[in-house]
Formats: C-alpha cells, structure tokens, sequence
C-alpha cells in the first residue's frame, strides 16, 4: 500500500476503526491515500474531518474543488491525485474526459464558471508564487462575489494539496482505483 505503515480497515481498532467507519459510510470504502494518515490517528481524523468540511463547502462547488486538487497535483507530478479527481470530475460531476483534458492543458477551458475559473486562477498562482498574490487579485475576487472565507478556504484547499502530493508521493502510495 505504501512504503509508510498504514492499519488496514480490516485491522483497525480504537480512534482509527471509528474514522474508517465514518469514511465507509460516505464514500464505500477507505481509500489508500486516507488510509496513509493511519500511522497518526490524530492525522487522520483531522483530515477526514477536513476533508467533510471542503466537501460539504457552502459555495465552492465540488468541481471547483476537485479542480484545485486535479491542477495542483499536476504540478506535484502526483499521478494518484490527478486520475483520483479527473476520475471524479468525470463519474460524479458528468464531465466529459475532453474537457477534463482542456481544463488540464489550461484551466481558462474548463467548464466552470467565469468566477470559479478567476478563484482557480489565484490559487494556481498561489500555490506556485505565494508573494505574487496581490491585493487587486484578490479585490477582483470580491467583485466577483467570493467572500474573504471562501478565497481563503479556495487558496487554504490548493496549499493542502501540495502536502497531501508531496505524502502520496514521498510514501508511494498504491492506485487503488
């Protein structure tokens, strides 16, 4: 599953058993990129539950959101993720694998909405050049409606994504789907 040592569903007990059976019941089963926060219990609940929180988001859409986690994790070079949130985008939000494709080769082609796509847009920058974030970036994601807590959870959401492809990668974590 991975170089680190992770518990099994099947040999979970305690605070671990109680996550994966939270995580069972939401999603069928306990993916390996989850299953890898095991080997600190106090990880892995924190991520389930933030993983809760973005996934139940107010106003970021799951497409934005898997969009952030897909592009991200193609600069990380974390093929696990990229395919996780392609595949995503694909069963659960009804894209087509072109635009999966176009939205990979340039986000501005993805079929998001024009404000999702300028919120994209400032969490790429940020994740790639934090310094280069401006105060007009992120005036014009005022006006384009987002609020201060939604821009933060956006750009919060991309930043989380790079220590979760620099995890998946460091530990070599297995395909599970």
């Amino acid at each position: 599953m991975a170089t680190l040592s992770t518990v099994s569903p099947d040999d979970a007990t305690g605070e671990v058993a109680a996550v994966y059976e939270q995580i069972k019941g939401a999603w069928g089963g306990v993916p390996n990129a989850i299953s890898l926060f095991s080997a600190n219990p106090f990880l892995l609940r924190h991520q389930w539950e933030y993983y809760g929180s973005i996934m139940q988001h107010p106003t970021l859409s799951p497409a934005l959101t898997a969009c952030i986690r897909m592009l991200v994790s193609q600069d990380g070079q974390c093929a696990y993720c990229i395919d996780l949130n392609a595949g995503m985008l694909m069963n659960g939000m009804g894209w087509t694998a072109d635009q999966v494709a176009d939205t990979r080769a340039n986000y501005m082609n993805s079929p998001l909405a024009d404000r999702e796509k300028a919120l994209l847009g400032v969490v790429l920058k940020a994740v790639k050049t934090p310094a280069s974030v401006s105060a007009g970036d992120v005036a014009a994601l005022r006006a384009a409606g987002w609020s201060d807590s939604d821009i933060l959870d956006a750009v919060n959401h991309g930043a989380r994504m790079v220590a979760g492809d620099i995890l998946i990668n460091a530990f070599q974590v297995e395909r599970d789907f």
